[in-house]
């Protein structure tokens, strides 16, 4: 498959409907980039050596991907057999810990978006805040999937809380989530799902304090992040990688607001696994997935009307 044709499925989020439809969008992608003589180089982070950079040929207006964390992406031999193992985790991922199991999911669930991603870069740089839009919504559809598939309920869409004074109700107040876990008219869990924290951090932080605050209950409120680096330097000789995380700010938030009930990274940063507080309160995906999903669903709920999101463009 040539490199416009995979460009454009990646470009229309129709094609994304099942997770069928991203492994074999995953397939197609790593096996056109194993292929010898597709791409124009593949070059090495000066500053963290498991990052790679793509670059593409003329086709893909000589363009250089994001940075890819070949520690977690799989080539196109590996993908063959772990994402058919992968799917198959899903509908019984609660009797399936273990931790060859999770590594399956952290790193197919990171390579099958990172494919989307890298596909995207191949567009012109006058679309590239389109690029960005679309890889974000289809991440957000590919963790909704995912959970629907482990027998989770969820949607995406706006939570209207009512307001009451003085004992009535006054007014309703609307909130936009990435992700609402629910049973029945029963908010049980807020998520935010992301590609980067980068300038989405504050928002989650204040979101949990206000849903708190008007509802007189603390629904467990969780952030799903892809990773958080993005590349540097000018020219290929050049090029590493830069940390988007702010962690002063996730420590006052943390500490002076209030802690979010999960933070979860596929491509996580050395030192939320190392640094005061932040080993505390942020892991890996499947620490979710396998754990603290099930543990957070018997937590207090929220009765809450759920009005879908509006209906996306495509393109």
């Amino acid at each position: 498959m040539s490199l416009a044709k995979l460009v454009k499925i990646a470009s229309d989020k129709s094609n994304f409907l099942e997770i069928k439809d991203y492994i074999e969008f995953c397939r197609a992608w790593l096996d056109f980039v194993s292929t010898p003589g597709k791409l124009q180089a593949e070059i090495v982070s000066r500053n963290e050596t498991k990052y790679r950079f793509l670059q593409f040929k003329a086709d893909g207006s000589f363009n250089v991907t994001r940075p890819l964390n070949y520690d977690l992406l799989y080539t196109s031999k590996e993908a063959a057999t772990t994402t058919k193992k992968f799917i198959a985790l899903l509908p019984a991922i609660k009797k399936s810990d273990s931790p060859k199991n999770r590594i399956i999911v952290n790193r197919s669930i990171y390579t099958i978006q990172q494919c989307i991603g890298c596909a995207l870069d191949g567009l012109p740089s006058g679309k590239s805040n389109n690029a960005r839009k679309i890889n974000g919504d289809l991440f957000e559809r590919l963790i909704r999937l995912i959970l629907v598939d482990a027998g989770i309920d969820c949607t995406s869409g706006v939570v209207s809380i009512p307001v009451e004074v003085e004992g009535e109700k006054a007014f309703a107040m609307n909130y936009q989530h990435d992700l609402i876990i629910k049973s029945g008219a029963f908010v049980k869990i807020i998520g935010s799902v992301k590609t980067s924290s980068k300038d989405r951090l504050d928002k989650i932080f204040v979101d949990k304090f206000l849903l708190t605050r008007l509802t007189g209950k603390e629904v467990p409120h969780v952030a799903i992040f892809l990773n958080d680096v993005q590349r540097k330097g000018k020219t290929p000789k050049e090029y590493g990688v830069n940390s988007t995380f702010l962690p002063g700010h996730f420590k006052g938030y943390t500490v002076k607001l209030n802690p979010l009930d999960g933070v979860y990274y596929f491509d996580i940063r050395p030192n939320m696994l190392t640094g005061n507080i932040l080993k505390d309160h942020i892991r890996t995906f499947d620490h979710f997935l396998f754990g603290d999903l099930w543990t957070l669903l018997h937590r207090s709920a929220v009765v809450a009307a759920i009005k879908p999101k509006k209906k996306e463009a495509t393109h």
